[in-house]
């Protein structure tokens, strides 16, 4: 496991904006990156995306297919298990209710996702934490392309849980009905991880 900036220091106070940081929490100016694993780097022409359910695959998307819908903005706040939060990150990227309109989906066809990765990494979240506007699958931050290092071509963001819910090098999107805990979850990590309860592992509230 190679383990990059985030366990360790301390940026400026909240100060002025303790009200968008969660308890136990610095604010931080750079963007850390922690990875667990080599970084994946994906040609475009070899990326896609699917959206499937217990039985098959809903849609399967190329990269140009991705390209074509509708592509939307969030300016948020993100919050890393590991102690940092970065304020009014710029994002790029197509809401999940984008994608699940885009396969021809009405409502959701599961009560859970399990994101899947390129690396074997996953992560579960409830699918209310991804509808109606709360998440997308982002390809651009800060205006620019998303690096391989935070998780281009492409990743899940959802900043209102702990940051590693924002999936780096997603791949998939698997809805069921049942909640599997990911990578993550399962090795002690709390399965939903909202920052404003400090949900960071198993048995906190």
């Amino acid at each position: 496991m190679v383990i990059t900036r985030g366990f360790s220091g301390r940026g400026r106070p909240a100060g002025q904006y303790s009200g968008r940081v969660p308890p136990g929490q610095h604010l931080v100016s750079d963007f850390p990156v922690l990875t667990a694993g080599p970084t994946p780097r994906t040609h475009l022409e070899h990326w896609s995306l699917s959206l499937r359910d217990a039985e098959r695959d809903l849609t399967v998307l190329s990269w140009a297919d991705f390209e074509a819908l509708p592509q939307s903005e969030m300016t948020t706040d993100i919050h890393c298990v590991t102690k940092w939060t970065k304020l009014d990150t710029v994002w790029r990227g197509v809401t999940v209710d984008d994608l699940l309109k885009g396969a021809g989906l009405t409502n959701p066809p599961g009560r859970f996702v399990t994101a899947e990765c390129d690396g074997g990494y996953t992560t579960n979240l409830p699918v209310a934490d991804l509808i109606d506007g709360k998440a997308m699958v982002a390809t651009h931050f800060g205006g620019d392309p998303l690096t391989p290092a935070h998780g281009g071509p492409a990743r899940l963001l959802v900043p209102h849980l702990y940051f590693w819910k924002s999936a780096k090098w997603v791949r998939g999107l698997h809805f069921c009905d049942r909640d599997h805990p990911g990578f993550w979850e399962s090795l002690g990590y709390h399965v939903y991880g909202d920052p404003w309860r400090e949900q960071r592992y198993t048995g906190d509230a």
